[in-house]
């Protein structure tokens, strides 16, 4: 079975150039609240590991060193609440992009077979499912796909990409309990997990109370067709250490590393190092939250005075933002919000590159420059 030919599908950012040129078109330059790649400084303690380890001469290991997969599985107990991973039920990926794009290929699934994601989703997902061959299905609704035996694989994203809604204990228990009962594999994106915002999501010192899908409130006691894929990113400003792991099911964790195996999916032996480095060291994913939570602060302001509502964003580095009630865009498609924002000299991302549920919202990210949100600020709120 080979790969679907995906060709034609055009990459969603690459059909925003009339937007994009408009908004660098702004006499004071273009604000690009768009995309979501971290800006700030690596901090020290990871790239200290990543030179300490730079002298890389031999292969690494497909599986990931001992020491990065107990940081991993230590890091679950410690930051979400999971204390029985086990470190060989864990495996570091190239980033998590790859993850969501292949990991239906890399469970063959095929023609018949269906994925289930989000409504307002991440289009990796979507993408993943038809390269397999699979069919993808965008809903929320667990009873949508309940009791049918060709749904093979569940994606749950919480913190969501682009809403920042977090899926409660009793939901995901739900979800897990629906997917087992018909073979399937639930696996949670969790990329945002430590980026809480909501007070009940957000503990002690800024601890995350996002529920994890391995919790064991969720697990019933068994991570047995369960994986929760998360990336050093966001927390840890490595986007481009591609930096990122898979843990859960030891069985599924096994077949995916004698398939990464034979493919030479595998991190750089540096990268870690600087992974182990940047598991075990707290202080700079609270200080990089500190940060963040001064942006969204500013920018929830901008967009609250320009009446433009936010729903969800509970948690995560975006602002689901859609006009209010009785605002002059109010029922205003997703590309004639960005357009408006671009306007502006302010770049965001059409909610319709997220799905059908999406085309009402526009998705404003946190991540630029304290600079560069104070601008976005003036122009927004002038408006």
């Amino acid at each position: 079975m080979g790969f679907a030919d995906l060709g034609h599908l055009p990459y969603p950012w690459d059909t925003l150039d009339d937007v994009r040129a408009t908004a660098r078109a702004h006499p004071d330059g273009v604000v690009d609240l768009s995309i979501g790649t971290p800006v700030d400084p690596t901090p020290d303690v990871v790239r200290d590991a990543l030179v300490g380890a730079s002298d890389a001469h031999g292969y690494p290991l497909t599986h990931g060193t001992p020491a990065l997969r107990r940081a991993v599985a230590d890091w679950f107990a410690r930051r979400r609440g999971v204390p029985d991973v086990d470190p060989a039920a864990v495996l570091p990926t190239v980033g998590s992009k790859e993850l969501v794009g292949l990991l239906p290929s890399l469970l063959h699934l095929g023609p018949g077979d269906v994925v289930v994601h989000p409504a307002a989703a991440y289009p990796t997902y979507d993408v993943g499912a038809r390269l397999a061959g699979a069919t993808p299905l965008a809903t929320d609704d667990v009873d949508a796909w309940a009791g049918r035996t060709d749904v093979r694989l569940v994606w749950v994203n919480s913190p969501g990409n682009p809403t920042g809604a977090v899926s409660d204990v009793a939901h995901l228990r739900r979800v897990v309990a629906a997917a087992r009962e018909i073979g399937a594999v639930v696996v949670g994106d969790e990329c945002y997990a430590e980026l809480p915002w909501d007070a009940r999501w957000v503990g002690d010192g800024g601890v995350s109370r996002v529920p994890s899908l391995l919790d064991p409130r969720v697990t019933g006691g068994t991570h047995e067709g369960l994986l929760a894929a998360y990336s050093l990113s966001k927390q840890s400003n490595v986007a481009g250490y591609r930096a990122a792991f898979v843990a859960g099911d030891q069985g599924l964790v096994a077949r995916l590393l004698a398939t990464r195996k034979h493919l030479g999916m595998i991190v750089p032996a540096p990268v870690q190092a600087a992974m182990t480095a940047a598991l075990g060291d707290d202080h700079h994913v609270a200080a990089q939250r500190a940060v963040y939570a001064r942006r969204r602060t500013a920018l929830r302001g901008a967009l609250d005075a320009a009446r433009l509502a936010v729903d969800g964003s509970e948690a995560g580095l975006y602002l689901w933002a859609r006009p209010a009630g009785g605002s002059p865009l109010e029922g205003a498609g997703s590309r004639e919000l960005a357009a408006w924002f671009a306007a502006r000299g302010v770049l965001v991302g059409p909610g319709e590159f997220y799905g059908v549920a999406g085309e009402r919202h526009v998705r404003v990210a946190l991540t630029a420059s304290d600079d560069d949100v104070a601008r976005a600020v003036v122009r927004i709120t002038s408006a």
